[in-house]
């Protein structure tokens, strides 16, 4: 059944105009994932997920959720205004689009021919997403939002070495991302006695958050040898992709469900092959054609100004107003095909003297 799921979803992002991110108003498979602690793998008292399984990685997510909901007050009034929606939605684009599979052909993992719900060790995607699935879970669960005393250890393939898998582990490893998850958590926390306006509450959570993302995707970098196994094409849009999440992050975007689904919707549907070069990729709708040629612009016109662009507009997101026009201006560049680019430089230029 869930093979046809998959399947279904996969057929659905080869016939639309756009990626498959969502199923019943939820991200994909939602309802088949854990609704509680209990629902994980347990072994001798302790909490013991297959972050290599799509269904448990995707229940860290909605416990996590679950969660840090009661604190999430300030970020607005419906029930998906949580900024984890976004890194959900993000793990299912991945599953329905082939990223989640074994891209060196030597399994069957993750591909429609074997365990469709398998997420392979080899996978860049897989590998990247696994910081901000894992190790956010763990600082969770360390800082008792999983219930007091509850230990994780993550489970991991035979054989594979390089990913940590419990709080010590991944705090040894990676320290900066543990320690801001664990700043994220705690402030969490911390924001039901602030008395700071909900405006100003939620852009300083939204800072909390976006940090300790960053640090993760910054720890990430332990997955680049993986890229060796994907088309140059497909290379260039993934480094641009974590590229882009450095302006996302810096204007504190609230990555709820739905703000993130006109964001996710335009990305690729499927991997990309050698020769596929946007905007002129014949089997990918206009929507995805525009997403990639901008991705590849930013990338490119960052490389060309030495990294200054991504400075420029750090230095410009420096004020909840600025911020707020930061947001304004990437769902302009990202979404309005008739937004031209050079408007967005001078746009940035000029915002950086208003700091």
């Amino acid at each position: 059944m869930l093979r046809l799921t998959v399947l279904l979803l996969a057929c659905a992002v080869s016939l639309s105009s756009s990626a498959v991110v969502l199923e019943n108003g939820a991200p994909i498979l939602w309802a088949q994932t854990a609704g509680q602690v209990t629902d994980l793998p347990i072994q001798n008292g302790v909490l013991t997920p297959d972050p290599w399984h799509y269904l448990n990685r995707m229940s860290l997510y909605r416990l996590m959720i679950a969660a840090t909901d009661p604190f999430m007050g300030s970020m607005g009034t419906t029930a998906t205004e949580n900024p984890m929606w976004g890194l959900a939605m993000q793990l299912g684009w991945m599953l329905t689009s082939g990223r989640l599979a074994d891209p060196t052909g030597v399994t069957t993992c993750g591909h429609q021919t074997g365990d469709a719900m398998c997420v392979s060790t080899q996978s860049w995607w897989g590998c990247v997403n696994y910081y901000a699935a894992a190790l956010p879970f763990l600082s969770a669960a360390q800082q008792g939002f999983m219930g007091a005393g509850v230990q994780v250890q993550m489970q991991v393939p035979e054989g594979v070495q390089d990913y940590c898998t419990t709080y010590a582990d991944c705090a040894t490893r990676y320290p900066d991302a543990m320690t801001k998850w664990d700043a994220y958590f705690q402030g969490l926390k911390a924001s039901t006695e602030s008395p700071l306006p909900d405006n100003e509450k939620k852009d300083s959570l939204l800072g909390l958050y976006w940090a300790a993302q960053m640090a993760s995707t910054y720890a990430s970098a332990a997955c680049s040898a993986r890229q060796s196994h994907y088309s140059s094409a497909e290379v260039s849009f993934a480094n641009s992709w974590l590229n882009s999440a450095e302006y996302v992050s810096a204007a504190h975007f609230q990555s709820s469900l739905e703000n993130s689904v006109p964001f996710l919707t335009p990305l690729p549907g499927r991997i990309l092959q050698e020769g596929d070069s946007a905007p002129n990729i014949a089997d990918l709708s206009q929507e995805e054609n525009h997403t990639l040629y901008i991705f590849s612009w930013m990338k490119n016109i960052n490389s060309l100004l030495g990294g200054t662009l991504v400075s420029l507009w750090k230095s410009a997101m420096c004020s909840v107003t600025t911020r707020e026009k930061g947001r304004e201006m990437l769902q302009q560049l990202l979404l309005n095909p008739s937004f031209a680019t050079s408007s967005f430089l001078s746009i940035v230029t000029g915002m950086t003297t208003s700091c």
